[in-house]
């Protein structure tokens, strides 16, 4: 929850914006200035102030107690211009707040934290637990000293600045252990502990097993991703409450899918019980892995059988594949989550002229593969064979990475063995038909002329098809130097079923500086005056002209009743 405080009229009346815009994230403090802050300080996990950064720092200073634990300031000076992350940068989430309460009240967030300010990860903000000298590593990496990255355990990593050797170490394990001087830990979720109990088993008897099991093998339990089981034990009581206290999910599995794990324990007892000769072990190896700790039985007191088993798997680590589109070119069209996708990618594979679009929002340490026009498939494979090694990566496409870009490639190379995620961009087809008007405001149909990678036959029956169903068309890549005579024919195909006069809109570069616009008609366009810039759009039977805008009416009912 996030707690509103103001002070004067004008405070108050941005404070009211806020509420009204997050209402289920938000609550108001009315009263004396002093005594909301208090209140909200106790009861919120971030503030916004409406008052003076002065009177800010003096009413929270005595509040003041851990960073890890207390809730996020933002300020906001009463004339609106400034959302100013104050206390809790990172560990209380103020900068990605004062970043969301600026865009909301159109305020410019003021971000302070050292690693904010210059585009260098902050290692509080990776999502893994950290633990060590993360202030003097920090600094080391501010200021360009060389700090090196020990990688014992293979992760998706957002980039980081390091070397192969320095004074400074930032060493990724699951292993147990204290941090040196000049040294972080960073401890990703790799371990999986495959759980499997009797009916009744005590909570302490489970959770004791589990954090014996991963002490004696010189495991942190900071890196427990998962406790694993047969789905016959979903809601064991000791089971269920051992995951919540050790602060992780429980994941259940059919008795037919640990059946199929080869295991190098099995057993007679589970299968008699819950159909599978393994539980522990098979539950934790479900998903792949190295078997650390093979099927251990829980301590008891003499004449009193075990209750409880498990198994520890480091499972492998899941490359990170992001699909990115960056939309038609103008920044603005950039959408939020492609930046924080681009900045969450450790490496970046795209074609070069797009590479220098956004090479400025790249953090330090990003390591760029970039290739020219028709290395399309090569990219795709690059990307995903960087996946494969573990890292996080970023496939960069323009418009829509899943429109005639980056996407299909990709996935075709792609298996299971990465995580994939797909981030839309917006394509030329819809900045072209905003620049136009309303083109598109019925069925449509984008189809490419290049014969590249599809044989004309194909397009031409495509269009065709499009033609007698009366769908408006954007034409991707419609003309090029050596391709020139499939345009006029698309045309012509369309013109058969088209009344001469039908608008077509031709937009060169939509959304860029150089961007170009002109509305014309079937029969007068020049296919010359277009090249691979271009999107063409043409207009179905029902397309007009209105006030030098190209529109496509929808066909509501109540419209045609009114007309």
């Amino acid at each position: 929850m996030i707690g509103l405080i103001s002070a004067t009229a004008a405070g108050a009346a941005a404070r009211d914006r806020l509420a009204a815009a997050w209402p289920d994230r938000t609550r108001v403090y009315e009263g004396p200035v002093g005594d909301a802050v208090r209140a909200a300080f106790a009861e919120c996990e971030q503030l916004v102030c409406f008052l003076a950064t002065g009177a800010v720092v003096r009413l929270v200073a005595p509040l003041l107690g851990d960073k890890a634990t207390d809730p996020g300031v933002v300020c906001v000076d009463e004339g609106g211009r400034f959302a100013v992350s104050l206390v809790g940068g990172h560990g209380g989430g103020a900068n990605e707040l004062a970043v969301e309460v600026g865009g909301l009240l159109g305020a410019e967030p003021v971000v302070t934290t050292a690693t904010d300010a210059t585009g260098v990860a902050g290692l509080d903000t990776l999502g893994l637990p950290v633990e060590g000298a993360v202030a003097a590593v920090s600094r080391a990496l501010l200021d360009g000293e060389p700090v090196a990255l020990r990688a014992e355990v293979s992760w998706p990593l957002p980039p980081l600045p390091v070397a192969s050797e320095g004074a400074c170490v930032i060493r990724v394990t699951d292993r147990a252990g204290q941090a040196a001087d000049n040294e972080v830990l960073l401890r990703p979720p790799s371990l999986v502990v495959g759980v499997g109990a009797s009916k009744g088993a005590p909570v302490e008897e489970v959770l004791e097993l589990v954090q014996h099991a991963l002490r004696d093998a010189g495991l942190s339990v900071r890196s427990l991703a998962e406790l694993a089981t047969v789905d016959a034990k979903a809601e064991e009581p000791g089971i269920v409450a051992a995951a919540e206290r050790l602060g992780v999910p429980l994941v259940t599995h059919s008795a037919e899918e640990l059946a199929a794990v080869e295991v190098p324990n099995p057993s007679d007892a589970p299968l008699a019980a819950v159909g599978t000769p393994s539980v522990a072990e098979a539950a934790a190896l479900v998903g792949g892995g190295e078997l650390l700790v093979p099927k251990r039985k829980s301590a008891r007191a003499e004449g009193h059988a075990a209750m409880a088993t498990c198994a520890v798997v480091r499972r492998p680590a899941r490359g990170r594949l992001a699909v990115v589109g960056l939309g038609p070119g103008a920044r603005d069209l950039l959408t939020p989550r492609a930046r924080a996708e681009l900045r969450r990618a450790s490496v970046l594979v795209g074609l070069d002229q797009y590479v220098d679009q956004i090479r400025d929002l790249l953090r330090p340490g990003t390591r760029i593969l970039e290739s020219g026009l028709g290395a399309e498939e090569e990219r795709a494979r690059t990307a995903v064979a960087e996946a494969r090694k573990g890292q996080a990566v970023a496939l960069i496409g323009s418009g829509d990475a899943g429109v005639y870009a980056m996407a299909s490639p990709a996935l075709a190379e792609a298996s299971d063995d990465i995580d994939v995620i797909g981030v839309p961009g917006v394509t030329a087809a819809l900045a072209a038909g905003a620049v136009l008007g309303a083109p598109l405001g019925h069925d449509h149909v984008s189809i490419s002329l290049s014969d590249l990678h599809t044989p004309w036959e194909v397009i031409e029956r495509r269009v065709r098809a499009a033609a007698e169903a009366d769908l408006v068309v954007t034409f991707y890549n419609p003309r090029s130097r050596g391709r020139d005579w499939q345009l006029p024919k698309a045309l012509a195909i369309l013109a058969e079923h088209r009344e001469p006069t039908t608008p077509v809109g031709v937009v060169r570069n939509a959304s860029r500086p150089d961007e170009s616009s002109r509305l014309t008609t079937l029969d007068a366009l020049d296919p010359a005056t277009v090249d691979m810039m271009t999107v063409v759009t043409v207009g179905n039977t029902a397309t007009r002209e209105i006030a030098g805008r190209m529109v496509t009416p929808r066909g509501y009912r109540w419209q045609e009743a009114t007309s």
